[in-house]
């Protein structure tokens, strides 16, 4: 097979769609694959503790082994090392396929299934955020992340709906078996990109405990990062619970049906969708280096969760509901795509692993210590109570940050 090589200007487009096109198909395929295994436990049961189980097994792979993957990923072929995370959470898959059609295996077999799949990802995004740097020129990084985020966006949406028509027409065992074919158009679109080896030193061995230290130290060593991701890390404390009471918010509060809880689904990632066109199409590199516009970001998630938990219980406010879940996808886009551009632009290519590894372990951790705190909360004072109080100490929070970044900026030029 002929490589293609990414060291002329005219061919990173063209390379970066390579890869990403085939990332977007194995998303829609997982996504597929997670929903019908979700919707299979969920019909088999009527559990929510089994729900809530299957969730935190997809949870702790990343907990407890997310520092270590950056190294990792740093250390070794970052190619090799998505093709593999791909190829494992495809046969995995594949696996326990193949153990449906000879026996009926019991509900924790399942929570292993989603836990050695979310193994995969532990490697894989990492090692893809680091690699993108070493595809797309630096000036160029917000674009192409824009890009990226679009076609994820899409691939998010397709894949439930994608699951639910599996689900409906073929057995369980058939829809796992489609997460290889998946893995494969990912690890080929992969593969035919070459990657220039110089862009990447590595170390000759390997001491875990001295990189992890480094990978805290990139954090350490650089204010504006230190200060957002702890800013975020508290953000996303408050904001994640949300992500999982959508369809108590629809059901109990608003009183929807099915359709109306697939609608808010929807609505949040046609604007996640929306907010990557927009940051693709306008320039915003000169935000970067400030992180001026991922506050903005955060702002939004803050003020459309604020609005949200305001809202009356009636049907009209459930439009209202859907309106600020696509408002409130746009603004998680703009915080993720400049977030992620930031890392890229600011931190070393032969430490980026490290970098987002550190970052995704922190924000796994924001889900379940999120619930911990909304879970008690929404059952004493409803769901939407929770809405309120996560707007509202995300509102006051960034705003805090904004006044003290303006201050700073002040000073330094009053300094000068």
């Amino acid at each position: 097979m002929d490589h293609l090589h990414i060291n002329s200007s005219k061919k990173w487009k063209y390379c970066f769609f390579v890869l990403i096109t085939g990332q977007s198909i194995s998303i829609i395929g997982s996504t597929a694959v997670q929903f019908s295994v979700i919707w299979w436990l969920s019909t088999l049961t009527a559990s929510p503790m089994v729900l809530a189980y299957a969730g935190l097994a997809a949870y702790v792979p990343q907990i407890f082994l997310g520092v270590f993957s950056g190294v990792w990923v740093d250390h070794f072929d970052r190619k090799k090392v998505i093709i593999l995370s791909d190829l494992f959470t495809g046969i995995v898959s594949a696996l326990f396929a193949m153990l449906l059609l000879v026996a009926k295996p019991p509900i924790w077999a399942f929570y292993i299934l989603l836990g050695m799949r979310s193994v995969g990802s532990v490697f894989h995004t990492p090692a893809i955020q680091a690699l993108v740097p070493t595809v797309v020129p630096k000036e160029e990084l917000i674009q192409a992340n824009a890009w990226d985020q679009f076609l994820q966006s899409g691939a998010l949406m397709l894949g439930p709906v994608l699951g639910a028509f599996m689900f409906t027409a073929l057995p369980l065992s058939v829809i796992l078996l489609s997460d290889l074919l998946g893995a494969i158009i990912a690890s080929i679109s992969v593969g035919i990109i070459r990657i220039k080896t110089e862009l990447i030193s590595r170390k000759a061995s390997l001491d875990f405990s001295a990189e992890l230290k480094e990978g805290v130290c990139i954090y350490l060593g650089n204010r504006k990062l230190l200060a957002f991701t702890l800013v975020s890390t508290v953000c996303m404390i408050a904001f994640m619970p949300i992500t999982a009471f959508y369809p108590l918010m629809t059901s109990s509060y608003f009183h929807g049906s099915s359709y109306q809880a697939s609608l808010v689904e929807l609505s949040y990632s046609a604007g996640m969708m929306f907010g990557a066109i927009l940051i693709g199409r306008f320039n915003v590199k000169k935000y970067i280096s400030s992180c001026k516009l991922t506050y903005i970001g955060l702002l939004g998630i803050g003020i459309t969760s604020l609005f949200s938990g305001l809202l009356p219980a009636s049907t009209p406010a459930f439009y209202s509901f859907a309106l600020l879940c696509f408002g409130m996808g746009g603004s998680a886009t703009l915080y993720n795509i400049l977030f992620t551009a930031y890392i890229q632009k600011t931190v070393p290519i032969q430490a980026q692993g490290r970098a987002f590894s550190f970052l995704s372990s922190l924000m796994s951790l924001t889900m379940p210590t999120g619930l911990l705190i909304a879970g008690p909360v929404s059952e004493l004072y409803g769901v939407k109570c929770w809405f309120l109080i996560s707007g509202s100490v995300i509102v006051i929070l960034v705003i805090m940050m904004l006044v003290k970044e303006n201050n700073y900026r002040i000073k330094d030029k009053y300094v000068r």
